[in-house]
Parts: structure tokens; C-alpha cells; sequence
């Protein structure tokens, strides 16, 4: 798990800059959160969004990713994948979709918006 947290990629380092320390509308993240025996890239539980940064070793590992998508949607959790270009190059893009869907999912489960 240290190595998994000290070798985040380029784009995995980005969008924790903007993830981490409650950044992102007040919401809580985790970076290589362990979620049913799978490690999320980032994992917010307030929203049960699970955020996946995923380069070019994923176009080869589809069956893969769609199983452990499988197995988080059965925990009731939402993924949310971006390409690691996605987030380098439209970084506000992709804040605006994770925190949308988080406060939209914390919205429906409480009756309140989160922040």
C-alpha cells in the first residue's frame, strides 16, 4: 500500500492535489482506499463514489476493470473513471463531474446537499 501511495502516477498526483484535504466541496477522499478486496484510486464514503485514474495499462486490462466496476456497483458505489489526459488536461472538468455525482448521491441519501 506505501509503494501503491508513493507511485501514484503523474495524473493520480494532479487530481489528489485537488481531492485531498476536503478540497473538492467540503468532501472527504481517500487515495488507494481498499474497497472489497480491490484498492480505489480514490474513494470518497460520504458519496460512495469510487474515482479511477486510468492510463494506457487499463486498454489492456478491460475484463478486469469491469469486474471490479461490477463488484463496487454491488456495494452500491458509483465509479466514476477518467483517462489520466482527461485529468491533466481538463482538470476543472473532471472535478465538476466527481463532485456533482458526489453531491448528488449524498443529496439523495440524506435529503441534504453535502458541504
Amino acid at each position: 500500500m506505501q509503494r501503491l501511495r508513493r507511485d501514484m502516477t503523474p495524473a493520480e498526483q494532479f487530481l489528489w492535489s485537488r481531492l485531498r484535504g476536503n478540497r473538492l466541496r467540503g468532501l472527504h477522499f481517500r487515495r488507494q482506499q481498499i474497497v472489497h478486496g480491490f484498492v480505489a484510486d480514490f474513494y470518497c464514503h460520504a458519496a460512495g463514489v469510487v474515482v479511477e485514474v486510468d492510463g494506457g495499462v487499463h486498454d489492456t486490462q478491460v475484463e478486469y476493470d469491469a469486474a471490479r466496476d461490477q463488484a463496487f456497483a454491488a456495494l452500491g458505489l458509483l465509479v466514476l473513471r477518467f483517462r489520466n489526459e482527461n485529468v491533466t488536461e481538463s482538470i476543472t472538468t473532471v472535478l465538476d463531474r466527481i463532485g456533482a455525482a458526489c453531491t448528488e448521491r449524498i443529496t439523495a441519501a440524506t435529503g441534504s446537499p453535502a458541504g
